[in-house]
Formats: structure tokens, sequence, C-alpha cells
């Protein structure tokens, strides 16, 4: 576990990961490969809808800094700066996506051992700012964000939760949208998975009396096959297979489909991502 409560952003992050992360609805094949100088170049083709995008992007790294530039098929250039420890236990990232020079922001995170700050800011006439603050230890933890639109005066969205840590599992629970919706989720690590894990999730928006449950697992077949598997109450189930061709080189293949509507066509979705 890590010496601190974390950032926010991290809580039910790995239940949402288990839940989410590869699940593929198109097709995708991304190239991955390293200069000797140390830039990493990465190449990305997505086909959604019988529409195809793509995107180029560089990373180099130097020290504690790193310079990313990305550029996709809409004529979009991606810039992000980013610089750890300096000063110590921070973490700065700057970045800006053209032609739209309002997009720019600025990012500060800080780590302490019983607290994780972060404070963005947009680096335009009306910026929005984005807060966020936990306290605790790596084993329980407390924290809320909020987002103010210094154009209107308004607070855009304020969330609070907690979460609980240990070696083998973690839980959390978080009121959000303003106080409409509630998320609660559950991760164990089991042996019996070889190293996979059981998820589940429950979520309610009170404004609708809509709840959703979901329940997940991953499961390890050898070190370079893993498998994953969901279902929602609203009968949507996915499910998720990933193999390691060699080092740093996956193919991913998943589908899903609505078990109360077996007339739909299901929908499936296949990604190769080759790193050397």
């Amino acid at each position: 576990m890590s010496k601190g409560p974390g950032l926010f952003s991290d809580f039910g992050k790995k239940a949402k990961d288990l839940l989410t992360r590869d699940y593929l609805s198109d097709q995708k094949i991304s190239i991955s490969t390293f200069t000797q100088s140390g830039v990493a170049l990465t190449s990305n083709v997505v086909e959604k809808g019988g529409l195809s995008s793509g995107d180029v992007a560089a990373e180099y790294k130097h020290k504690n800094a790193t310079i990313g530039f990305k550029v996709d098929t809409e004529s979009n250039v991606t810039t992000t700066v980013s610089v750890t420890d300096y000063p110590s236990s921070t973490k700065s990232i700057a970045s800006v996506k053209l032609p739209d020079f309002n997009s720019g922001k600025l990012e500060v995170q800080y780590n302490h051992h019983h607290a994780g700050v972060t404070a963005a800011l947009g680096l335009n006439k009306s910026p929005s700012v984005d807060f966020s603050a936990t306290v605790g230890t790596p084993t329980i933890a407390f924290g809320a964000e909020a987002s103010y639109l210094t154009s209107t005066g308004d607070f855009s969205k304020y969330n609070a939760g907690v979460r609980l840590t240990r070696p083998d599992s973690n839980a959390s629970a978080i009121l959000a949208d303003k106080g409409d919706s509630i998320r609660v989720s559950y991760l164990h690590h089991l042996e019996q998975l070889n190293g996979g894990a059981v998820v589940a999730e429950i979520s309610r928006r009170f404004s609708t009396n809509e709840n959703t449950l979901t329940v997940g697992c991953s499961y390890v077949v050898d070190s370079t096959t893993l498998l994953k598997a969901k279902l929602n109450n609203h009968g949507d189930l996915g499910a998720l297979l990933q193999h390691e061709i060699k080092a740093k080189s996956f193919l991913t293949v998943s589908g899903s489909f609505n078990t109360k509507a077996f007339q739909k066509t299901p929908k499936f979705g296949a990604g190769l991502s080759l790193k050397p």
C-alpha cells in the first residue's frame, strides 16, 4: 500500500478499472516504440461506427520531467508537461490542446503521509477551479472535491467520500452529483482466481430512484492470459479476453449484449497493442 491516503481520484478506482478498463466496442490498433534517446512513440488507429480516427504521440522523460505531444486526425495538437518532486512530494502538470488556446490547464498535486491535495486552474479569462483534498492513512481516508466556475460564481460539482484499504481488498463510498447520487464499491482479491479479483458496485440516483448493481470478476489463466466478466441488474453482460502475444504486446477481444433483449445485435470489439 502507499504511504499516505492518496488522492480523491483514487477512491473506487481499482473497482472501476476492473469493471470498465480494456472493454472495447470498436476495433483499435496501438503500436509503441522507443528510440535510443529515450523518446516513446505511440500510434493509435480506431474504427468505430464505420468511421476511422487516429493519433500519433511522443513522450520524452528526463530525470523528474516529462514532455508529451499528441497529434490526431482532427488536427488537434495536445502538449503536456509534468514535473515531479519539485518541490518534494509534489507533481505539477501543464497542458494545452491547440488550436483551442482556452483549453490550457495547470494542475498541482501534493502527497503527504496524512493528506493529499490537488488544485487545477483553467488558463483562460473565466477559468474553472478544481480542488480536492484527502486526509487519513493508507488504511482509511476521507476526501472531497469541488469545481468552481468563476464565470458564474457557481459550483459545477462537489463530491465527498470515504475509502477503506487492506492488502487484499478495498472499499469506497462516494456521494456525488451535488448529493444526488451515491456509489458504493467493494473489491477483493482471491487466491482461487490466481491473483484475480471479484468486485461489486451499487449506485443510486435519488432524483430518479434509479439503482444499478454491477458485479464482475477477473481470472488470471496464466502469466500471459487474463479473463474478465461483468453483469448488472439491467441485464448488460460483458466479457473480455486479453492475451500477451509477446513481451508488452497484447491482443484484447471483448463483447457485450443485453440478456433481457436477445434480439439485439451483440457488440464486439478487438484491440491490439504492440510494445517492443
